[in-house]
């Protein structure tokens, strides 16, 4: 078995000793949409170790799109975990989590890993009663208690990357890292009404700290030499709809009206994206469509765009990155940030003659 650079829980540096080769494998991360796409190399890895195995995936429902019809992927267990939040649906919830747990030991799963490292995925990996259980040492809320192995994977490092650390210590080769998305068509009805070449723009995100002004997106795509179509899901068309106004008819909007699958072949086709961090942001660089990422609370060094074709841009200051998950009493690192100056880097960066893909 070859040699790959690890950290167990004690922070010594080899690989997992494996008898025999496992024969299920289950995955958990069930969320957030970039998560999971950061998470495809991994997948990819771990198939290319294990080619026999069946691997067996935990989803949130809403996300478990992007890995439906999966060649690499034996079974999608989806949860809803945000119905397991309410209250008023606790008895629900508990009879769900029964059923899953019993269903799940009955796999016998030879191995499982925790990515998501929360306290409900690393009793949902104990819940399993595998004979390894392999998560994060500085997982939260918990959850390293539910693991037999424990990873060291670092803070300051790109998911993409602190992954493949468990990767490593299944004995994958990590050198190449590939992201692996389901089959989905190139072509769509949608896209008839859409112009040959246009640019994506992905105003929403998870949180309010983390978007730039849904205005400053409309004006944007009022001064860029492409049709701008703007993508976001249907909670966001709102937000969508105040990036229309300020457009002067430069843009479309496709929110609220793509699947999953339809939302990666409208990106794959883009000249570029400009885009919040946020999951279709993540889905561009997993199709090696140049993005534009705009940060302010988040750290791009963690999340950014995976891959040297990327532009981040934000503002330079003390109190970014702050990791605010909520509010803020002013969010200057986006307010700050002005159209001029994103649009000055787009025209720098756009000009250049390696910037498209070839």
């Amino acid at each position: 078995m070859p040699q790959q650079r690890s950290s167990d829980w004690a922070g010594e540096t080899r690989s997992l000793h494996l008898d025999v080769s496992p024969a299920k494998i289950l995955i958990v991360k069930p969320s957030a949409l970039g998560d999971i796409v950061h998470s495809l190399p991994f997948l990819n890895a771990v198939r290319e170790r294990f080619p026999k195995a069946e691997i067996h995936w935990v989803v949130a429902r809403g996300l478990h799109g992007i890995l439906e019809d999966h060649p690499m992927i034996h079974r999608l267990w989806i949860i809803d975990k945000d119905q397991w939040k309410r209250l008023s649906r606790i008895g629900e919830t508990f009879s769900q989590l029964r059923h899953l747990f019993s269903a799940i030991r009955r796999e016998r799963f030879d191995m499982v890993v925790d990515l998501q490292g929360l306290f409900r995925s690393g009793i949902i990996s104990y819940a399993t009663g595998a004979k390894r259980r392999i998560g994060f040492k500085e997982a939260r809320e918990g959850s390293p208690l539910f693991y037999t192995h424990r990873i060291c994977g670092g803070r300051d490092i790109h998911a993409v990357e602190r992954y493949m650390k468990i990767a490593a210590f299944l004995g994958c080769n990590t050198a190449r890292l590939r992201f692996p998305l389901p089959p989905f068509p190139t072509r769509i009805p949608l896209m008839d009404s859409l112009p040959e070449d246009y640019i994506v723009l992905a105003p929403s995100a998870g949180t309010r700290v983390k978007r730039w002004p849904p205005e400053r997106f409309g004006e944007l795509a009022a001064r860029l030499p492409f049709t701008s179509v703007i993508v976001a899901g249907k909670a966001d068309v709102p937000l969508a709809e105040r990036v229309l106004a300020a457009s002067a008819g430069k843009a479309i909007s496709l929110a609220g009206k793509t699947s999953m699958k339809e939302l990666l072949a409208v990106i794959q086709k883009a000249k570029f994206v400009v885009s919040n961090d946020t999951g279709p942001m993540h889905i561009a660089a997993a199709l090696e469509v140049p993005v534009f990422a705009i940060f302010g609370p988040t750290n791009p060094l963690r999340t950014g765009p995976y891959g040297a074709i990327h532009t981040i841009i934000r503002e330079d200051l003390s109190c970014s990155p702050c990791y605010r998950r909520k509010e803020c009493a002013d969010v200057q690192c986006m307010k700050n940030l002005t159209l001029e100056r994103v649009l000055g880097i787009i025209d720098e960066r756009s000009n250049s003659k390696d910037f498209f893909r070839q």
